[in-house]
């Protein structure tokens, strides 16, 4: 609709479209989170709450439409049929940029619960998306550097505690809660840093994907596998919005729930070298169909 416009005039109104966006969700989201603190009736909290996934639903699906109208993108999505709403999910992902997050909004909305992230305790005070995301049950999470924790050893094992408490809430209720097992966004030097035995991987953190299995239990019935290649090389936020991205491929596989995922990552020695195992394999798996993926694809190199 606006894509062939040219670019000092189409990213000027592609961001303010957002930023208008933004602001009229936000203050519908602000207005029903007051009406959920100041009512003490669990009914009417609750129905506040699915207004407000509502209001967060329709924030993503109007960034959807404004990005189709904007940019040109070519999407190759497989592995989508039979995902549920009423199910609960743990979905992982390789992340790379910031765009992960709108591309994995865009696959996943209403397809499955309101996908949920971890975000690291000072992203709340990010002007109206930091509130916007307490408001929504985003769990926040206060990370402690090996520095840290080496000084103060009291704070040992108070971010898996938060892990613990932020999951709980969920269940009772259909969720999808995202986790980037890398931890990090990926970069060459990262990966050299790592010395990762994967090609196009970091190498995954077993630890926060255990905290999440155990604590959400059998309320999970599945995981959600993704792989995401932008063909055209690493993309900023910028760059989706001023649509130099022109290829995003998008894999999904659903893998069952096993019992043997479910255990004492801190304590059982024998299950937390399993789940390192399990996860080191998924990753292998995963460089693989990172490779496949990057050699199907055929597009020009990024630019305007």
């Amino acid at each position: 609709m606006f894509a062939t416009l040219p670019s000092f005039i189409r990213v000027p109104l592609a961001l303010l479209a957002l930023a208008i966006n933004i602001l009229l969700h936000v203050a519908f989201l602000f207005v029903f989170t007051v009406f959920k603190l100041v009512l003490p009736i669990r009914s009417i909290r609750q129905a506040c709450s699915r207004v407000l996934v509502w209001i967060a639903e329709s924030w993503i699906g109007v960034n959807n439409l404004l990005f189709e109208w904007f940019t040109r993108i070519r999407w190759q999505v497989e592995g989508l049929d039979g995902l549920r709403r009423d199910g609960s999910y743990l979905v992982f992902c390789n992340h790379q940029s910031w765009v992960d997050i709108p591309v994995l909004q865009k696959i996943f909305n209403r397809r499955i619960p309101f996908l949920r992230f971890f975000l690291k305790q000072e992203l709340i005070w990010v002007p109206l998306l930091g509130p916007a995301w307490w408001a929504l049950d985003f769990p926040f999470m206060k990370r402690y550097s090996r520095q840290t924790l080496l000084r103060h050893p009291e704070l040992q094992g108070k971010d898996r505690e938060a892990t613990r408490r932020a999951c709980e809430k969920f269940r009772h209720m259909p969720v999808s809660v995202m986790n980037f097992a890398e931890g990090t966004r990926f970069t060459q030097a990262k990966h050299a840093a790592q010395s990762s035995p994967f090609r196009y991987l970091l190498r995954p953190k077993a630890g926060g994907v255990a905290f999440v299995l155990d604590a959400m239990g059998e309320a999970l019935h599945a995981i959600l596998d993704v792989t995401i290649v932008y063909p055209n090389g690493s993309c900023t936020i910028m760059d989706l919005i001023a649509g130099r991205v022109r290829e995003i491929r998008v894999h999904v596989l659903e893998r069952p729930m096993e019992a043997g995922l479910i255990g004492s990552y801190d304590e059982d020695t024998a299950f937390r070298g399993r789940i390192k195992a399990w996860m080191n394999t998924l990753w292998s798996e995963k460089d693989v169909q990172v490779a496949r993926m990057q050699r199907a694809a055929d597009v020009p190199p990024m630019g305007d």
